[in-house]
């Protein structure tokens, strides 16, 4: 019978989609009021490789990932997916323009293996967390770089994207070396 241990903290991300600026400048504020300071935040990336949302949030979307300070526990992902869904429908009503999803928050986290994300959407390859929440490993880190599976997201291959994740997982890195055990 195998050993059950805690697992190591993983450090807390969100990718923020939206073509609007302030939805973004809201959304980090938003986040740092409840999930805490942000330790990493990546530039504003073009979000050109699917017309996927096109019909719901428009078009022109950028899309920004940011990093959490505080280290968190894998399963508390779920309320962090409820949070973000909240936020979505607030901004949305304050917001008061055309497109019915004008923002766009998927929370995930890093570990040193992998990237995960939240999604309440049911798939072969998701695996069912709690509430009505799924977690999906989008990346994993492999043979010193970060690798896809057939359902990644094309945009989370790219190397831009994954260079952030790269500065996220050293960051974790060096704070679990950090911590006593």
């Amino acid at each position: 019978m195998g050993e059950i241990v805690k697992h190591k903290p993983v450090l807390l991300i969100a990718a923020v989609t939206s073509r609007y600026s302030a939805a973004l400048d809201w959304t980090i504020e938003k986040t740092r009021e409840t999930w805490g300071d942000l330790t990493l935040q990546s530039p504003v990336f073009d979000f050109t490789e699917t017309g996927f949302y096109t019909e719901s949030m428009g078009t022109d979307l950028k899309k920004q990932f940011i990093a959490f300070d505080r280290l968190i526990d894998p399963g508390d992902l779920p309320p962090r997916k409820h949070q973000s869904n909240h936020w979505e429908e607030e901004y949305a009503e304050l917001a008061q323009v055309d497109e019915s999803r004008p923002l766009n928050i998927d929370p995930g986290y890093i570990s040193e293996a992998k990237l995960v994300l939240a999604t309440t959407k049911d798939r072969d390859h998701r695996i069912y967390l709690s509430d009505g929440i799924f977690a999906e490993v989008t990346l994993h880190f492999r043979a010193k770089q970060w690798t896809s599976s057939r359902w990644t997201y094309p945009d989370y291959q790219r190397e831009d994207f994954q260079a952030f994740f790269t500065k996220c997982r050293n960051l974790l890195r060096e704070r679990i070396k950090k911590m006593p055990r």
